[in-house]
């Protein structure tokens, strides 16, 4: 028998209309979205800029009010401020105090939290050092890069340990090596049995990681359901062999043929851009100076002269 999953976010009917001064329609940023998040799921809102991401986070955190609908969270509705001690929350721009170091941040944030002190500075140390910073622990966040910032910003959001995270755009000026990090550490989330929503527009981001996304267009729901559902090809057949020679590839091709196959293409899988370069990344630091050149071919790096081919060079 297959359980139900517990939903942890539901809305209906949900709706935002932003006004002008007089109470004039301006813009419908979301309208009439239906949908349901599960516990244990990483959960994409994607979208262009503008498409109503944002709104409907800052709506589930009841920091905005809808105009019609409503948005249940833990069953329970979002203006109820005390759903929120079991939430954390990354905004698109992370307003932190800048004069303020890594440590003090997540101990101010702790302590809003009335975190237990031993308790605040064990878990102020695992998530500074989770996300990367414990080099840059000291150093006051207006020294911080964009990606830095994210960073410390995530480990904030983590201080009271939620059962639900809401991620707006988390991968926002990280290079794709700090990108493929805080990938794997959302998935490490779920590993954890906590609920992650995240927004964002880069695509191959929330291919990678999430299970279900909503895409949404000029604050409609336009696509709902797994990601491996919607990005599957149902009319085409791939297959995929390492080393076939020649004789046995045509014999495969004309069986294709004999049997009806169209638009028939024969070729080598592709990998991704950020693929590549992860990869190109890691060879790097296994293999120190070396390089590909023109023609694929790796030149390894030049031994360094010695003193007397050095002095024998500066006298010629």
């Amino acid at each position: 028998m297959t359980m139900t999953p517990e939903v942890i976010i539901e809305t209906r009917n949900l709706t935002k209309v932003y006004r002008d001064f007089w109470g004039r329609k301006k813009v419908q940023a979301l309208k009439a979205l239906d949908l349901q998040v599960h516990r244990g799921e990483i959960f994409g809102l994607l979208g262009p800029n503008g498409s109503g991401k944002t709104t409907t986070i800052k709506l589930l955190l009841g920091l905005l009010f809808p105009t019609e609908g409503d948005a249940l969270i833990f069953n329970e509705p979002t203006s109820n401020v005390t759903k929120n001690e079991r939430i954390g929350y990354l905004p698109e721009e992370s307003y932190l105090y800048k004069f303020l170091n890594a440590e003090e941040t997540l101990q101010f944030y702790g302590r809003l939290f009335k975190i237990p002190a031993s308790e605040r500075n064990k878990r102020v140390g695992q998530l500074i050092d989770m996300v990367g910073l414990s080099g840059a622990k000291h150093r006051q966040l207006r020294e911080y890069s964009k990606g830095m910032q994210r960073r410390i910003g995530l480990a904030q959001a983590l201080i009271n340990n939620p059962e639900l995270i809401l991620l707006d755009e988390p991968t926002s000026g990280l290079d794709p090596i700090g990108t493929a990090e805080i990938k794997e550490l959302i998935r490490d989330l779920r590993e954890q049995g906590k609920t992650v929503v995240l927004s964002g527009h880069l695509l191959a981001d929330m291919q990678d990681i999430c299970d279900r996304i909503a895409i949404l267009h000029r604050g409609e729901l336009k696509e709902l359901g797994k990601v491996s559902d919607l990005l599957t090809v149902q009319d085409v057949t791939q297959v995929k062999v390492r080393n076939l020679p020649p004789a046995a590839l045509e014999e495969v091709r004309q069986v294709i043929q004999r049997h009806g196959g169209e638009d028939l293409t024969i070729d080598h899988p592709t990998t991704t851009l950020e693929e590549l370069f992860l990869r190109i990344v890691r060879e790097s630091e296994l293999h120190p100076g070396r390089r590909k050149v023109a023609g694929d071919r790796v030149e390894s790096p030049k031994p360094a002269a010695t003193p007397e081919l050095a002095e024998s060079r500066s006298t010629s």
